[in-house]
């Protein structure tokens, strides 16, 4: 038997994403977005409100990463979604978050977190969502395979669990995409 909840804005899962920018004056800031995911092949889309100062650092420099949480920085991640630079000038150091400019856009890497999309901004949608397109994959070679791929046991990227609040590890491989489900063909 099912029960029902209602509207709910439960969705899974849902990746913790570290968004990377700098602001007019080159500081680096960065922010905890759940919403936001792939909004075509080679282009990402955040759901973030006008009054974050990270979307008013997108708008300003045009550019921004979008780095994947990890369970070794939780902590960390799940500080710079809950201070907001706009009120704690030391948000930065205080996470204990180290950047790294980009090569290929105007924004800051997280050296902590190993996998990042480095973005460069195209528009506002219809509905004020951020859209960027994917310039380049930046992964940290500590979680590559030996064939240079990467390995999501080493990798564990963490996900948000809306209805109780709690971060998740993911990591456990447990099938293969599109060709399991051949065995019903």
């Amino acid at each position: 038997m099912r029960k029902n909840f209602g509207v709910k804005s439960w969705f899974y899962p849902l990746p913790v994403l570290i968004i990377g920018t700098y602001d007019q004056n080159g500081a680096p800031d960065a922010m905890n977005a759940a919403w936001g995911g792939l909004y075509d092949a080679d282009k990402v889309v955040l759901c973030l409100s006008t009054s974050h100062k990270t979307t008013k650092n997108i708008l300003a420099k045009g550019a921004f990463t979008v780095s994947f949480a990890d369970a070794s920085h939780l902590v960390a991640a799940d500080y710079v979604g809950m201070v907001s630079a706009n009120n704690e000038p030391k948000k930065m150091e205080k996470s204990g978050f180290h950047t790294t400019k980009s090569e290929f856009v105007d924004a800051p890497l997280m050296e902590e977190l190993p996998v990042a999309l480095e973005c460069k901004f195209l528009k506002v949608n219809e509905d004020g969502n951020i859209i960027g397109q994917i310039v380049n994959v930046s992964i940290d070679e500590s979680v590559l395979d030996s064939e240079g791929k990467l390995d999501m046991e080493k990798f564990q990227p963490i996900s948000f669990e809306p209805a109780n609040n709690g971060y998740h590890r993911l990591g456990e491989r447990v099938g293969n995409a599109f060709s399991d489900g051949g065995r019903l063909k």
